[in-house]
């Protein structure tokens, strides 16, 4: 798992609803929305903002919202500080909702013991 693409749409929602304001906003946070938990994360991962982080989170906040340049800049600023704190990551994902991995396809998945269950 990637953990700095798999926060990108939490990070980019937080910051498309608050802007630069996203590492000040603090009563909103409580909520379980995607913005909020977006909030959380780059609080999280940048604290209050120093003047680099903060220039990033401004780019993101001004550009359209498919920009890729502002995104991978956003994206490279949540490396760093992962590279930075090893635990960041960890603590990071653990802010992440769980995906539960469902069967898809024409045919559903048997469980069971392979040498007494009949395919159907």
């Amino acid at each position: 798992m990637d953990t700095a693409n798999d926060v990108m749409p939490f990070v980019t929602s937080a910051i498309g609803a608050y802007g630069v304001s996203v590492l000040a906003k603090t009563s909103e946070l409580a909520a379980d929305t995607p913005v909020a938990r977006g909030a959380r994360i780059l609080q999280r991962v940048f604290g209050r903002g120093d003047a680099s982080s903060r220039a990033v989170i401004e780019a993101v906040a001004e550009a359209k919202p498919d920009d890729g340049p502002s995104h991978a800049a956003l994206r490279l600023a949540i490396v760093a500080a992962f590279r930075a704190d090893p635990h960041l990551a960890r603590e990071v994902t653990a802010m992440l909702p769980r995906v539960r991995e469902a069967a898809s396809g024409e045919r559903p998945v048997a469980v069971g013991d392979a040498t007494t269950d009949s395919p159907r």
